[in-house]
């Protein structure tokens, strides 16, 4: 099988034409379908999606690697992010529309760091982010993190107060090009980027990340609404004094 060519399949089996019905059976017009779908799609796709749209018996992973293949090489190419599929420009080529793809929005120091907290701890309080980053999280910082759809509420600590827990969501996975949020960099990644001092303390650990939906035996479902993120109104945006 060729790379630069996705239309021979397994067996050289040839699309079936002149179907009165149009029902698609060969590999050939199967893979145009999917090519379709994922053009046409404003989100990636996951594989149940598309193969609801293929016939009965259609390779979806093959499908899925010769498309891939063909398209590696090319300005757009097919990655899979947060489990699903999607076309993406070219990791070379990105850098010809960064005027495009600028954010209007620039996110402050506190709102990275307070991201990188709750993807590494998750599920966390407001109070847990206070206590790793050691200064109190501003009133906007969260309402712009879950404005963005990178953060969402996954419920309540079963603590005094019941103080929500956040998450990361579908669409964080997307934006950082994550597959799983298993594929966080790690202390060593982390190091190597200049990222983390290397003087660390002895035993430092960077947790392992899990964005399991399931709420955890601490944790019991949002029942008031979230009415309590008009938090701390006396600080500004960016974060509070230790």
């Amino acid at each position: 099988m060729s790379s630069g060519d996705p239309h021979s399949g397994p067996g050289d089996h040839e699309p079936s034409f002149g179907n009165p019905l149009g029902i698609v059976e060969g590999p050939v017009e199967q893979l145009r379908i999917v090519e379709a779908l994922l053009f046409a799609a404003s989100e990636p796709l996951s594989e149940e999606q598309l193969a609801e749209r293929l016939p009965r018996g259609a390779d979806l992973r093959w499908l899925l690697v010769t498309l891939q293949a063909f398209y590696s090489s090319r300005g757009v190419n097919l990655v899979r992010v947060g489990g699903k599929w999607t076309f993406r420009t070219a990791e070379d080529l990105s850098f010809l529309l960064h005027k495009e793809t600028v954010d209007e929005r620039k996110l402050s120091r506190a709102a990275l760091e307070t991201l990188a907290i709750v993807a590494y701890h998750q599920p966390v309080t407001r109070a847990e982010i206070e206590e790793v980053r050691g200064v109190a999280v501003a009133k906007g910082t969260l309402d712009l993190l879950l404005e963005t759809g990178w953060l969402r509420i996954r419920g309540r600590r079963k603590a005094p107060g019941r103080p929500v827990t956040f998450g990361t969501t579908q669409a964080f996975l997307e934006h950082f090009g994550l597959e799983a949020i298993g594929d966080l960099p790690g202390l060593d990644d982390l190091k190597a980027a200049g990222l983390l001092d290397g003087r660390l303390p002895p035993g430092f650990q960077i947790p392992m990340p899990s964005d399991d939906p399931t709420l955890r035996d601490d944790e019991e479902p949002d029942d008031q609404g979230h009415l309590d993120l008009s938090l701390m109104p006396g600080l500004d945006d960016d974060e509070a004094a230790r």
